[in-house]
């Protein structure tokens, strides 16, 4: 990079890269593409990656790359994970969001891969491998297959003062393969993926992988064997070798499948942000002694122990500072289908001539909707016995009481009336409403149509659900944020 690159991309790093792309003739001692990429990284890293943003001289990949990598938020959540489960006799979990990964300040020159401990078998940005690397403070490797990311790698972390890592250009796979059991342990006695008993001496510690989730025309792909590598075919080549491996998935992929499919699955994380979920993460562990099998297809809500009860997968659903947990054993963790666990409530119809929610009614007056995480993990028997709350319907995934929950994992409303789908009904209960924020459940109207329907703009202070109860009945519950 050339000072003219580098002047340019100072003069410039909060302006439109769309006009800068015109400029191209005007600065001809100018690497263009490189400073585009350079201006718009940083300009997406201040929100995404703010730590790095304020580090002068950070390289940043291509923009696809910049909208593939971890946030700063979802990274540091990793790095107190491996932290943990590292120390998982002595440590506790975190909850309160607050702690964050010390870089390292290890002035020992690594280069030996034998006293590796941590393994980035997809190095990509290398935003996961920083901020892991950095919590646990051990000799670490970084493995890339894209030459000039293992570059970009070699500066930011220099950058970084990230001083325990190894980068290594190369196919993760392979560089796996090289990492060689002690001699006191061959594959013949290392722990077997079907007992997944016991613990010996392993080269690692820790190996964290991202498989590639597009196929080779670039669309996504969800199944665990789509992905590139095939973790399904490497699993019992990373448990012999490493004490845990940490599995990072799409936030789509149906995790009660991927668990069936893979062995030694101790945790499920299911992280969101903004009420967005943002990634699936699965901590395999060959001394987990449990062999839990989820069916899939028309009973995939429904988890049975088949053998060692001492050992329970564990599912974590997080949402920014809101994180709860629950495990196999919660007998609340079952289908809903039949509305008994989760205390499915019975609404009265709501009348043409009295349907305004009162302090004094009898009719629920709060209604909960769970944040994204939980959503996708389907724990709603959990969320139902363990907060106190009934469910509206059971494919509304709608949450009512007859009193306020203050934390609850997800937003909360105060119902200030109900209305059937009546028009007059419902002219009468908007009146005065211009706005509303809309939501649809289980509703045979799309938001934008219903939206139309009740001619109100978006915004506002007033919120909208949209449902259809237990007995086919449609009703719109007018609510204000609490």
């Amino acid at each position: 990079m050339n000072q003219a690159t580098i002047d340019f991309i100072r003069q410039h790093q909060d302006e439109d890269v769309r006009q800068l792309a015109f400029l191209g003739s005007k600065y001809p001692d100018v690497d263009m593409p490189f400073a585009l990429d350079q201006i718009r990284g940083r300009q997406m890293a201040r929100t995404k990656l703010p730590r790095w943003a304020n580090i002068d001289g950070i390289i940043y990949p291509p923009h696809i790359s910049m909208e593939q990598c971890s946030s700063e938020v979802t990274a540091m959540y990793k790095a107190e994970l491996a932290a943990r489960l590292l120390n998982s006799e002595i440590c506790e979990f975190p909850t309160d969001g607050t702690a964050g990964p010390k870089f390292a300040k290890n002035d020992d020159i690594l280069g030996k891969q034998e006293n590796v401990s941590f393994l980035d078998m997809t190095g990509g940005f290398g935003v996961d491998f920083s901020y892991i690397a950095a919590q646990l403070g051990v000799n670490s490797m970084y493995v890339e297959r894209q030459a000039h990311l293992c570059e970009a790698a070699k500066e930011n972390f220099e950058r970084l003062g990230l001083k325990n890592a190894i980068v290594k250009n190369g196919d993760g796979v392979e560089v796996l393969h090289s990492f060689g059991l002690q001699e006191d342990e061959s594959p013949q006695n290392a722990p077997n993926a079907e007992s997944c008993q016991g613990r010996s001496a392993k080269p690692l510690q820790l190996i964290f992988i991202d498989p590639a989730r597009r196929d080779d025309a670039g669309n996504k792909v969800v199944s665990l064997q789509d992905c590139t590598p095939d973790v399904t075919l490497l699993q019992d080549e990373m448990l012999e070798k490493s004490d845990f491996v940490i599995i990072k998935l799409s936030p789509m992929l149906d995790w009660h499948r991927a668990v069936s499919e893979l062995k030694c699955v101790r945790e499920v994380h299911i992280v969101s942000t903004g009420n967005e979920c943002k990634e699936l993460l699965l901590v395999l562990s060959s001394s987990f002694g449990k062999k839990t099998k989820f069916s899939v297809g028309a009973d995939e809500d429904k988890a049975s122990k088949t053998d060692d009860e001492t050992s329970l997968l564990k599912i974590y659903c997080i949402n920014d500072n809101q994180v709860m947990s629950y495990d196999e054993s919660d007998k609340s963790v079952v289908s809903i289908a039949s509305g008994i666990e989760c205390g499915i409530v019975e609404l009265e119809k709501c009348s043409s001539e009295e349907n305004e929610l009162s302090q004094d009614s009898s009719k629920p007056l709060y209604l909960y909707e769970p944040n994204a995480s939980l959503m996708k993990a389907g724990c709603f028997g959990a969320i139902s016995s363990r907060y106190g709350v009934k469910m509206l319907e059971k494919n509304s995934h709608l949450f009512i009481s007859d009193k306020p929950v203050h934390d609850f994992p997800g937003r909360a409303f105060r119902i200030k009336a109900e209305s059937s789908f009546n028009k007059k009904e419902l002219k009468r209960q908007l009146s005065g409403v211009t706005k509303a924020n809309i939501a649809t459940r289980n509703f045979p109207l799309s938001v934008a149509e219903l939206r139309k329907r009740l001619k109100l703009k978006d915004g506002g202070d007033t919120y909208i659900f949209a449902t259809t109860l237990s007995d086919e009945s449609h009703v719109l519950f007018i609510c204000e944020k609490v």
